[in-house]
């Protein structure tokens, strides 16, 4: 296997796997997991907490991350050339 396909795969899959579990830390209602962990910790002017801004920073990066990966697997390898 080619070292950028690898790369290209591994980042794939790490993002996609970071963007569950992230996706999973948000609050739906106002409990979640975030809510839980640092429920002290609350920005007074718009009611988000830090957490949950930073889970959201997280999403991002990883979406975009996730996003590049799978658009340069599908530019640099385009369908049935990976096994030749």
């Amino acid at each position: 296997m080619n070292p950028l396909l690898i790369i290209l795969l591994v980042l794939l899959v790490v993002s996609g796997l970071g963007l569950i579990v992230f996706i999973l830390l948000h609050s739906g209602k106002g409990t979640g997991v975030s809510d839980m962990i640092a429920s002290s910790v609350y920005s007074s002017q718009s009611g988000t907490s830090i957490v949950e801004k930073n889970l959201d920073r997280i999403t991002i990066v990883l979406a975009i991350i996730f996003m590049l990966s799978l658009i340069a697997l599908m530019l640099i390898y385009p369908q049935g050339t990976i096994n030749s």
